[in-house]
């Protein structure tokens, strides 16, 4: 960790400095905004600017993608894999598909490089010994600043409440994050035993944080809808397979076997997968009026688990907005998160794909974060859930267009706004 206490060392003409220190744990909650107008790159720590630089970002042909990244990995010395081996020190990947930012001889403050972000050595140098995997980079057109928000629908810490010792506890299956992986978690059945002591705890050293979580709030997507119907299906009595989103032969099977049996509900519906289907299932299995948007949470790169949420007035954009948590005060119950707004105009087909109507009242007018938090609403249980998990420098995405092409394994979030 001595690199980031020594950061301020060596810089070019081009870069200025703010702080010459940040502490260790600070690393989990600074940001990196690149803004492609102005070939700058800014580095916050929460509302404070603590080192920027000059940048080249992509040339005509080659453009830098615009959006939400974060840094993925992380080599002192890496060779491109695209363009003959071409050395990139110092090199931070944002995409598996080949953005990363990195040094380069030639950085004039222009658009000159085939995607990547360039950065001159010595600013190249300090940044990698400031970050940590994770950090969330957010590159646009314009500049943009982190502002404070707070709204109700935004996460707080989960106040501790003392509860029981498990000892002779039953185990139960949970929620599977994959078929291949069969997870058992120990549950407390109040009424079939006792309420044991709560025993004190010996002193320890002080527990680590928690690695910090990323959170997607969109609309729900052909994969959702099929992940659900699997899963009703299911505790319908249907094979359905497993809930994994894919329309492969059992899941075929099910879905005509479950519409054989209601003929006047399907008579003119064509479809394999529609919004009929998905209400007849939701129906069939007493669940009432089925979601339309989804929450999906993932830590340390991996998924972790995703729940239903409501959308409010589904015809009207929602806009992308990005969150990060910069500070927490677990005794008090609060939680201190920044959020910008991205530009991101929709594609006709995409609108209509998405069932949207107007995008431009929740982009340019108004307030449009407060807007769009307001219209999502999340289960009390899946509030729990997260408010238990969240810690310094988690983050939280909303937008209309799903899960993205760049999101996969190994990556959090990566919300594409102009390609």
């Amino acid at each position: 960790m001595f690199s980031r206490l020594v950061f301020g060392l060596g810089l070019l003409s081009a870069t200025a400095l703010v702080h010459p220190a940040l502490a260790a744990d600070a690393a989990r909650t600074l940001q990196i905004f690149v803004s492609k107008d102005k070939q700058s790159l800014a580095v916050y720590d929460g509302t404070e600017v603590v080192a920027t630089s000059k940048v080249s970002t992509g040339k005509d042909g080659h453009t830098t993608p615009s959006g939400i990244f974060s840094v993925l990995e992380k080599q002192k010395y890496h060779e491109s894999n695209l363009y003959s081996a071409a050395p990139m020190p110092f090199m931070q990947r944002l995409t598996w598909s080949g953005i990363a930012l990195h040094e380069s001889n030639s950085v004039p403050r222009y658009p000159a490089s085939h995607g990547c972000v360039r950065m001159p050595g010595s600013f190249a140098k300090m940044l990698y010994g400031m970050t940590d995997l994770s950090v969330p980079v957010i590159i646009s057109d314009g500049e943009l600043v982190p502002r404070p928000i707070d709204h109700p629908t935004l996460f707080r810490p989960d106040t501790p409440t003392a509860m029981p010792l498990l000892s002779d506890v039953e185990l139960r299956p949970s929620m599977l994050d994959s078929p291949e992986k069969p997870v058992q978690v120990a549950m407390n059945d109040t009424a079939a035993m006792p309420m044991p002591a709560v025993q004190p705890i010996a002193a320890t050293e002080p527990e680590p944080p928690s690695e910090p979580i990323s959170m997607l709030v969109t609309r729900r997507t052909l994969r959702e809808t099929v992940i659900d119907i699997q899963t009703l299906l299911n505790q319908l009595g249907f094979s359905a397979g497993s809930p994994d989103g894919l329309l492969g032969p059992s899941t075929v099977q099910a879905i005509k076997a479950f519409k054989t049996l209601r003929p006047a509900e399907f008579a003119a519906d064509r479809s394999l997968v529609s919004d009929t289907l998905l209400r007849e299932a939701y129906a069939a299995a007493g669940k009432g009026e089925p979601p339309n948007g989804v929450i999906m949470v993932r830590q340390s790169f991996k998924p972790i688990f995703e729940a239903p949420v409501t959308i409010a007035d589904p015809g009207l954009a929602l806009g992308t907005h990005f969150f990060t948590l910069h500070a927490v005060d677990e005794k008090a119950g609060t939680a201190d998160w920044l959020g910008i707004t991205l530009e991101n105009n929709l594609s006709r087909e995409t609108m209509k794909r998405l069932g949207i109507s107007n995008q431009e009242s929740s982009i340019i007018t108004g307030k449009p974060i407060a807007r769009s938090l307001s219209r999502i609403t999340i289960p009390d249980e899946t509030r729990r859930r997260i408010d238990a998990l969240i810690a310094p420098g988690s983050t939280l995405t909303i937008s209309d267009t799903g899960l993205g092409r760049e999101t996969g394994e190994g990556t959090d979030f990566i919300t594409i706004t102009r390609g």
